[in-house]
């Protein structure tokens, strides 16, 4: 397992498989040893995604029901290095992760919007005619001012001014600023 710091992707969510019944054991076992060691830096989250719907049953009472999305399955945000591979690896109840043979695939980012395991908080502040500097991509360094949004919020149109000439582009929100004037 000594190549997984080769491999280092960043952060990413991969999944770690439990015992059945295990997963919120885990899920706090990850989150003491993380806490108790200083792991901050290479664990940053763990998930076991639920979802909650309300029962009735014949008297009439309504209760709130917990039900695991996915059984047997831990979601957690990490670094991958052989520390931080170890200490998931080596919690009780944790039989592996998920990957081919014993090697822990992360999750895509399509895979990661689709199990909403991390849902994106909505703090998209930008507006028609705001002033941004691109900080990413292919036009890090520029700045415009924003002409249009998509739908999703994730692409905004922006018209960005040179010396010579003023073009539009599209960009990804991620990528972008408001500009200190």
């Amino acid at each position: 397992m000594s190549n997984i710091n080769e491999k280092n992707l960043g952060p990413r969510w991969y999944v770690a498989h439990t015992y059945t019944g295990y997963e919120n054991k885990v899920k706090i076992s990850i989150e003491k040893i993380v806490e108790n060691r200083g792991l901050g830096h290479l664990i940053y989250d763990v998930k076991v995604p639920v979802e909650i719907t309300e029962e009735t049953n014949d008297k009439g009472v309504t209760k709130e029901i917990e039900t695991k999305l996915f059984p047997s399955y831990v979601f957690v945000k990490m670094t991958m290095t052989d520390e931080s591979w170890h200490v998931v690896r080596n919690i009780t109840g944790v039989t592996g992760f998920v990957g081919p043979g014993s090697e822990p695939t992360p999750l895509t980012d399509a895979e990661v919007e689709m199990f909403q395991v991390e849902v994106q908080k909505d703090d998209f502040t930008f507006n028609i005619g705001d002033k941004v500097a691109i900080v990413a991509g292919i036009f890090e360094g520029y700045s415009g001012v924003i002409q249009n949004i998509s739908e999703d919020k994730k692409q905004l149109g922006i018209l960005v001014s040179t010396e010579k000439r003023d073009f539009p582009i599209m960009v990804d929100a991620k990528e972008v600023r408001t500009a200190e004037d």
